[in-house]
C-alpha cells in the first residue's frame, strides 16, 4: 500500500502551491499538484480601457510583473493593429532581459541552489581550498582564502549564537546532500555576494520604467522620452549606466553563477535521469529584433517538441482552438459544463464556484483539487520554461543555443538525455541566462546605435484613441517569460475589455490532470522520484524547485490516513 505524504505549502517560491505524492518501495508513485489560492483578476479588467489593463494585470505578480504588463499591451497591439518604434521593442527587450539575468540568478541562489548546498557543513570547509577551486573555474576577484575564512566565521557567529537567519530551518545533514565542504562554503559566499548584485541589476526598471517593481509600460511603445542631451528623460548619462549594470550583470553571471552551477551540478549527475515527465515542450518565443509579427527575428524561437523527439519542430498558433483550458479537475465552473476546454478568448473566470471546497486534509482528487485551470495544446500537456525554450531552439537548428547547450553537456560529461530531468531543467536556466545576457548587450548597442543616428522614436501614437477602433476586436499578447509560455487574450467591444485571460508558465505546469487523465509537468516529473527519507521530502523540493513556481512558507506532512506526523521547516526566502 502507497503512503500519502503532504507538502503544503511549498517554500522559496511566490504564491501557494501544495504537492501530495504517494510514496511506495521507497519511490514515488502518483502525485497531485495543488494551488490553494485563487486569482481573479481576469474579472477586475473588464470593462475598462484596454489602454489601462497592463497596470491591472501586471498585479497578477510581485515577482513577474514586466512580462505580464509587456503581454497585455503586446494583446492590445494585436488588437488595435498597432507595431510599436524599433527603439521601443529594445527597450522592451533591455527590461525584459534584465528581468531574466535577475530572476535566474535570484533563483539559483536563494530560491533553488540550498536545495543542494549545505550550509551549516561550510564549517568544516579549509578556506584555502575554497580558494584554489574558485580561483581554477574562474577569475571572479573575490577568491582568496581570507575572503573565505571571513565568510565562515560569519556563518558561525549565525550557528553559535542559535539564530541562523535566512539559513534557518533547512535540510542541512540530509543524507542526499552531496558536496564537499569547500564547495558549499564557495555557494554560500556566492549566496550572500548574490544579495549585494541583485538589487544593481532592477535600476535598469527604474530608469526605462520608472519604478520597480511594477516598471511603467505603454501602449504603442514605451513612456520613456530619450532626450540625449538634457537633464530630464533618458539622457547620455542614464543611457551609460544602463549600459554599466548590463556588463556587471553579464560579468556576474559570467564570472560566479555559471561556474558555480558547474561546479555543484558535477556532484549531481545522477540528477540526470531524475524528474523527466511525459516529453513534451513548448516555447512561445520571444525578443524580437526585426518586430513582434515577425517570428523568425525572434532571438528564442517558437514551437512544440513532443516525446523528446528533437528532429521535428511544430508550430504554434494562438487564434485557433489548439490551446484550451479544462476546468474538471480545478474549483471553478464554465457556464456551459466542466467536461470541455474553452480557448482563453472564450474562456470563462468563474469565481462564484459552487462546487466541493478545498479540504484542509487530503486531497480528493476524484472530484476538483485546484485553483489552477488546466491548459492543453492540441489536447497535450505541455512543459514550459528554460528547458523547453533550449530544446525547441536547440531543434530549430539555433547554432547559438546548439553551441551553449553542448558545451554545458560536454562540460559535464553527460549524455544529452539528461537535458530531460530536475538537472537539466537547473542547467538549462544558467545556460539561457548567460544567452540572454549577451543578447542584452546586443539590445543595448542597438538602441544606443539608434539614437546616435538621430532615431529618437519611442511610440507609436497611431490608432490609439478609440474612435479610430472597430466596434468589436480582439488580440493576443504572447512571451517567454522567465518562467516559460505566458499569453494574453483580450476581447475588446466599443472601447472597453469585454473578456481577458491570462495563461501563465505555471498554470501550464502545476495544473491538475485533465478529462483524459493526463498528469502536467509537475505531477509527471515527480512519478519514480526516489525519496530517501518522508519525513524530509527534500527531492520532492528539489525538482519543484527545478521549475521556480510562481503560484508561500512552512511545510507539513501527513500519512496516509492525514494525520500530522512531522513538520518540516523550509528556508523562508524574499522572492520579490
Amino acid at each position: 500500500m502507497a503512503n500519502r505524504i503532504v507538502v503544503d505549502p511549498i517554500t522559496r517560491i511566490e504564491g501557494h502551491l501544495r504537492i501530495e505524492a504517494e510514496i511506495k518501495d521507497g519511490k514515488i508513485v502518483d502525485a497531485f499538484s495543488s494551488s490553494t489560492m485563487v486569482r481573479g483578476i481576469e474579472q477586475i479588467v473588464k470593462g475598462r480601457d484596454p489602454r489601462d489593463v497592463w497596470a491591472f494585470v501586471q498585479r497578477t505578480c510581485g515577482v513577474c510583473t514586466t512580462v505580464h504588463a509587456l503581454a497585455s499591451v503586446r494583446a492590445v497591439e494585436d488588437a488595435l493593429g498597432i507595431s510599436v518604434p524599433a527603439n521601443a521593442e529594445m527597450v522592451r527587450n533591455i527590461m525584459e532581459g534584465a528581468l531574466y539575468m535577475h530572476d535566474h540568478a535570484v533563483h539559483f541562489y536563494h530560491l533553488h541552489a540550498l536545495d543542494w548546498v549545505d550550509v551549516v557543513n561550510c564549517l568544516k570547509a579549509d578556506p584555502k581550498k575554497t580558494s584554489e577551486i574558485a580561483q581554477s573555474i574562474s577569475k571572479w576577484p573575490k577568491s582568496s582564502p581570507g575572503y573565505f575564512s571571513d565568510i565562515q566565521k560569519r556563518i558561525q557567529k549565525f550557528v553559535e549564537s542559535g539564530q541562523l537567519g535566512i539559513f534557518a530551518n533547512g535540510y542541512w545533514g540530509h543524507k542526499q546532500m552531496k558536496l564537499p565542504a569547500e564547495v558549499n562554503l564557495l555557494a554560500v559566499a556566492h549566496y550572500l555576494e548574490a544579495l549585494d548584485w541583485q538589487k544593481e541589476i532592477v535600476k535598469v526598471h527604474t530608469i526605462f520604467g520608472g519604478k520597480n517593481p511594477h516598471p511603467n509600460y505603454l501602449v504603442g511603445g514605451m513612456a520613456c522620452a530619450i532626450n540625449s542631451d538634457g537633464a530630464g528623460g533618458l539622457n547620455a548619462e542614464r543611457l551609460a549606466y544602463v549600459g554599466k549594470l548590463l556588463q556587471d550583470g553579464k560579468e556576474f553571471i559570467e564570472q560566479v553563477y555559471i561556474p558555480d552551477l558547474l561546479a555543484i551540478a558535477s556532484f549531481y549527475k545522477d540528477w540526470g535521469a531524475i524528474g523527466k515527465g511525459f516529453g513534451n515542450y513548448m516555447s512561445y518565443g520571444d525578443f524580437p529584433t526585426n518586430g513582434y509579427a515577425d517570428l523568425s527575428s525572434f532571438k528564442f524561437p517558437q514551437g512544440v517538441i513532443l516525446n523528446r523527439d528533437l528532429s521535428k519542430v511544430h508550430d504554434v498558433d494562438h487564434r485557433n482552438g489548439d490551446i484550451e483550458e479544462f476546468v474538471n479537475n480545478s474549483w471553478y465552473n464554465y457556464s456551459d459544463g466542466d467536461d470541455k476546454g474553452k480557448h482563453p478568448w472564450d474562456g470563462e473566470t468563474n469565481i462564484k464556484y459552487s462546487g466541493p471546497k478545498p479540504p484542509y486534509t487530503h486531497l480528493n482528487v476524484e472530484e476538483k483539487y485546484s485553483f489552477i485551470k488546466t491548459p492543453r495544446w492540441k489536447g497535450l500537456p505541455m512543459e514550459v520554461g528554460p528547458l523547453a525554450r533550449l530544446l525547441v531552439g536547440y531543434g530549430r537548428g539555433n547554432k547559438e543555443i546548439q553551441d551553449a547547450v553542448n558545451g554545458a553537456l560536454s562540460h559535464l560529461n553527460v549524455p544529452v538525455d539528461a537535458l530531460f530531468s530536475t538537472l537539466g531543467r537547473t542547467a538549462a536556466r544558467g545556460i539561457e541566462t548567460q544567452l540572454v545576457a549577451n543578447w542584452t548587450m546586443e539590445f543595448y548597442n542597438t538602441l544606443m546605435n539608434n539614437i546616435k543616428n538621430g532615431d529618437e522614436r519611442m511610440a507609436n501614437m497611431d490608432s490609439w484613441e478609440p474612435s479610430s477602433w472597430p466596434s468589436e476586436t480582439k488580440g493576443v499578447g504572447f512571451m517567454e517569460a522567465p518562467r516559460g509560455a505566458l499569453a494574453h487574450w483580450i476581447k475588446i467591444k466599443d472601447g472597453k475589455t469585454e473578456n481577458y485571460q491570462q495563461v501563465v508558465p505555471s498554470t501550464w505546469n502545476a495544473s491538475p490532470r485533465d478529462p483524459k487523465g493526463q498528469r502536467s509537468a509537475y505531477e509527471s516529473t515527480l512519478i519514480g522520484t526516489p525519496i530517501a527519507d518522508p519525513e524530509l521530502p527534500l527531492e520532492i523540493i528539489r525538482t519543484i524547485h527545478s521549475f521556480d513556481p510562481c503560484i508561500a512558507c512552512a511545510v507539513h506532512l501527513y500519512d496516509e490516513h492525514g494525520n500530522h506526523i512531522s513538520k518540516v521547516q523550509n528556508i523562508s526566502s524574499c522572492d520579490s
